[in-house]
């Protein structure tokens, strides 16, 4: 009995040091899996440039950048610049603007006050162990949850919870779409929890929601939980199966391809609108390449961004089936409550200029590469009481929409 209880204590007093070191071994496998993923992440930089918001943007050789990890990449020859435009694309300015009648330059993103890539490179913001280690899962990373796309015709009224994300967007569908453009005002929306986000952008569409929906989208954003603050940031997203293992934000896994050496995706957009103040504007057009087939991104008059390559979207193959404008937010509150997390401006469309986000001049690509305005134009949002969207037409905004809402308000509890 003796000889047992002495086991007994000798097994207790060595527990401490087990447990330690079993933990020793997972915080060493999980280091490793972090350096395996950063060192897969930032290739090596020809230029590094540290932005005052934080970020290192590193001035990657644009033959190295994340896109040609993918297999069906290795043999790939870049294509540098797009073989058509879409028509009436040149008659406009498009590059950020004021409301204010300042002619000043406007600087577009804030690591542009500290330098800028060389030719020959792109700016990709470098990911750190921090950015990793606040997602779910280190494969997580720069990824968003299932089921995040509208779903505008869904007469299902369970879609908000299950999904957590809420819309108010403009769209048309029921014909062939070749690209879309909007130009957008800029804001800095607050977000009540880390692990929401507020994003206001352009989504092109094929395939079917929830089951293998392709989507392609672009515009700006606010998530603390991919960049580690609450900085309004330039980015793209795209999918080809719903959101379940392909796609992933801005160039954070193989897929699009980066031929500009000026714009960094995932970096901060600057200045940004003021409530009652001075409205800052971007401009983002999607088309088709009709000749290669590459879906192509621009961004203001001077800016062509790249390609994500034909061959990722089996349903975009030959054109989209549907076009979104508009804003989403993550509601991570539990049943009952709604966060207070702010779409837009955090404003309700019917403030409207200078108090409220809004899209003008919004249009599609035909199947002739010119931009038309779209025909038949719908709206969607889950809960008007907390975010909603007011459409209409006037001389040189075209084709708009104000939308947008605080959240959480005494209708929207």
């Amino acid at each position: 009995m003796a000889k047992m209880a002495f086991c007994f204590w000798v097994f207790l007093l060595s527990l401490p040091i087990l447990i330690s070191a079993r933990r020793s071994g997972v915080v060493s496998q999980n280091s490793f899996e972090v350096k395996k993923q950063l060192k897969q992440l930032n290739k090596p930089a020809v230029k590094s440039i540290k932005s005052p918001d934080g970020d290192v943007i590193d001035c990657v050789h644009v033959s190295h950048q994340p896109a040609f990890d993918h297999p069906l990449m290795q043999n790939h020859t870049i294509q540098m610049r797009p073989n058509f435009y879409p028509e009436r694309v040149s008659e406009e300015s498009i590059e950020v603007t004021s409301s204010s009648k300042s002619s000043k330059p406007i600087i577009t993103q804030l690591w542009h006050t500290k330098g800028r890539c060389p030719k020959g490179t792109i700016p990709v913001r470098r990911t750190k162990r921090k950015d990793l280690l606040r997602a779910s899962t280190i494969k997580s990373y720069g990824k968003k949850v299932h089921i995040s796309t509208p779903k505008p015709r869904s007469a299902d009224p369970g879609f908000t919870s299950q999904s957590g994300h809420q819309h108010a967007i403009a769209y048309v569908e029921g014909d062939k779409y070749y690209g879309a453009k909007a130009t957008l005002n800029v804001w800095e929306p607050k977000i009540q929890q880390p692990n929401e986000f507020s994003l206001s952008q352009i989504w092109v569409l094929g395939g079917t929601f929830g089951q293998d929906l392709n989507s392609i989208e672009a515009g700006w954003q606010v998530s603390p939980d991919l960049y580690g603050d609450n900085n309004t940031r330039l980015f793209t997203y795209w999918t080809s199966d719903a959101y379940q293992a392909t796609g992933c934000y801005n160039l954070l896994c193989s897929g699009f391809i980066q031929i500009n050496n000026e714009i960094a995706m995932g970096a901060s957009i600057y200045p940004v609108s003021g409530y009652k103040g001075s409205q800052y504007d971007i401009n983002i057009l999607v088309w088709k390449d009709p000749k290669e087939g590459n879906w192509w991104m621009q961004f203001g008059n001077n800016y062509v961004l790249g390609y994500w390559p034909a061959f990722l979207f089996p349903y975009l193959s030959d054109s989209a089936s549907m076009i979104e404008w508009g804003g989403e937010v993550v509601n991570s509150e539990s049943e009952g409550q709604h966060t207070s997390t702010q779409m837009g401006s955090g404003h309700f469309p019917e403030e409207g200029f200078g108090k409220s986000g809004y899209f003008r001049n919004i249009q599609i690509v035909d199947g002739s590469n010119n931009l038309r305005d779209p025909k038949d134009i719908g709206t969607f949002t889950e809960q008007p009481n907390c975010y909603d969207v007011k459409v209409g037409k006037m001389g040189e905004w075209g084709n708009y929409f104000y939308y947008g809402g605080p959240g959480r308000n005494p209708n929207c509890p």
